[in-house]
């Protein structure tokens, strides 16, 4: 299950937290736990966008793991508003963009 949490904005949109396995074939290791953030005007809208990236299993129960401040300014000020970092990253790594994760899978040839 994704340990994850949410916070509303002072403007009324969220920003959602999601703690989860890294999608294998991705841009992070395998069985490596990657911390993910979007921000979108709702909850269901924010899930809704991961769902649509290829993250299929995601869901929120609960808030038990909201984002800090530094996550919330990580994503605000990203252009797509959503990012990802390793779960036991070193302070020096950055926020990375979704399409770094879900590399492998949307460079794979169709069938």
């Amino acid at each position: 299950m994704a340990g994850g949490g949410y916070a509303r904005l002072p403007d009324g949109s969220v920003v959602v937290a999601l703690s989860l396995t890294a999608p294998p074939g991705g841009g992070a290791p395998p069985d490596t736990r990657v911390r993910v953030l979007v921000h979108a005007v709702n909850r269901q809208r924010a899930l809704t966008r991961l769902r649509n990236l290829g993250l299929r299993a995601v869901y929120l129960r609960g808030n038990t793991e909201p984002p800090t401040p530094d996550e919330i300014t990580a994503v605000l000020h990203h252009p797509d508003g959503v990012v990802w970092q390793p779960v036991d990253h070193d302070d020096t790594e950055s926020w990375h963009p979704i399409p770094r994760l879900m590399k492998a899978r949307s460079s794979s040839p169709g069938v």
